[in-house]
């Protein structure tokens, strides 16, 4: 065939893969109940002709992992990854009370865009694999190299106990199924359909300090944490300005700097014995976690030490580093990049767009097992854990059209 790419491509069903995604949208996943999401996307892949194998995982007690095949095996593998939780839901039933939108899984269709928690982030991603994969069959090709599709619990954060990548975890470790390995992968993180060829690291810091209570008309009798505190609030501020002078800024990615997201302190009319602040630090390719964490100890002792108040730091976050997840990057003309970006061209007409994502997702997991990848899906991620998540119809299916296409191109397809 003259044009595989294009006929895959051409393939794709576009109402099939909005029903798809406004399907998925309705089952709830919130973190860590994947469990129905997770056997409706192996039920996909598991009656479609076009998947050689589907199976479920178990990484956790009701907490599986899909992972399905197809391909001869004879060409370039790759690897299509996703996650099957999201968060929350409590804010998004707060903000349209009353509205036609209240329902944060109802899926509707408003103006073009597919409304519903989840919906970007990223059930459209997975969809957007199972309706490419299935547009080769369509066409009447099949990837002559390996096609994975790896769908993982538990990426998203803040529910308790939860939120630490243990699907990828499992998965990467062999204890859910066979070890990940291909040439290249596919992270479907909402990504504006750009190619996302490198991420931020970060850490999350729970710095305590605890002094003496003591009743407000005798303060000598108390040590005050938050005086402590607001010293270690200025020097924090002060060492994310220094990082911003002394850390060269990446070109996809900006600045490294530190943001704090959270202080408590104070008692019942007293001296404040005790003071809490968290804060994430944002970490570029080429630092160290380590470094960047042996700062923040560094001066959340000092000040402790000049204030008489005893200290404590937790990295609260770990995910593939234990104190956090570390950077990612793959260069913009690695060959797996270039043929994605040669397939968005191809299908839209408008040249590739590379960028540096604005998160932390689970390609680094990937990359230590020595497989290069990017993000790229549609969906926009400035609107996802918000009230106003939402995806437009027309990127979605591109996007698949453009999937379809680099399936077969990087792959390579023949007739079964």
């Amino acid at each position: 065939m003259t044009n595989t790419p294009g006929q895959a491509a051409e393939a794709v069903d576009a109402e099939a893969v909005v029903g798809l995604v406004r399907e998925a949208t309705r089952i709830p996943s919130v973190t860590p109940n994947e469990e129905a999401f997770a056997r409706w996307a192996w039920r996909q892949m598991a009656e479609s002709d076009a998947f050689d194998s589907a199976d479920l995982f178990e990484c956790e007690p009701g907490r599986p992992n899909v992972y399905a095949t197809c391909g001869d095996g004879t060409g370039r593998s790759l690897l299509l990854a996703g996650h099957l939780d999201t968060v929350a839901v409590d804010d998004w039933r707060q903000h349209w009370r009353g509205s036609d939108r209240e329902d944060p899984f109802g899926a509707h269709v408003i103006d073009g865009e597919i409304w519903g928690r989840g919906v970007a982030d990223q059930k459209a991603g997975i969809c957007a694999i199972i309706e490419a994969v299935r547009a080769l069959g369509r066409a009447g090709v099949r990837p002559a190299g390996q096609v994975s599709a790896l769908f993982v619990c538990d990426e998203e954060s803040g529910q308790p106990g939860s939120g630490v990548s243990a699907g990828m975890r499992a998965a990467v470790a062999g204890r859910a199924g066979p070890r990940p390995a291909a040439d290249f992968a596919v992270y479907t993180e909402p990504t504006t359909s750009a190619i996302y060829t490198a991420q931020m690291g970060f850490l999350i810091a729970d710095i305590a300090y605890t002094g003496v209570s003591a009743y407000f008309g005798r303060p000598e009798l108390g040590v005050d944490a938050l005086r402590a505190g607001h010293r270690l609030l200025d020097r924090l501020w002060r060492h994310s300005d220094d990082l911003r002078a002394s850390v060269p800024a990446h070109e996809l990615l900006g600045e490294a700097f530190l943001l704090v997201t959270s202080v408590t302190s104070g008692g019942n009319i007293a001296v404040p014995g005790r003071f809490d602040l968290s804060l994430i630090r944002k970490v570029l390719p080429g630092e160290s976690l380590d470094a960047a964490a042996d700062s923040i100890r560094a001066i959340a002792g000092e000040v402790a030490s000049e204030h008489q108040v005893e200290c404590s730091v937790e990295f609260s976050a770990p995910r593939d580093h234990r104190l956090g997840g570390t950077p990612d990057e793959v260069a913009t003309d690695h060959p797996g990049v270039a043929a994605l970006a040669r397939s968005i061209e191809t299908v839209t007409g408008a040249p590739a767009r590379i960028e540096g994502a604005p998160y932390w997702s689970e390609k680094p997991f990937l990359r230590d097992l020595g497989i290069p990848g990017v993000y790229f899906a549609p969906g926009d991620i400035s609107n996802c854990h918000t009230p106003f998540e939402r995806l437009a119809v027309d990127e979605l299916v591109t996007a698949t059209r453009t999937l379809a296409h680099f399936i077969a191109q990087w792959c390579g397809a023949h007739d079964p």
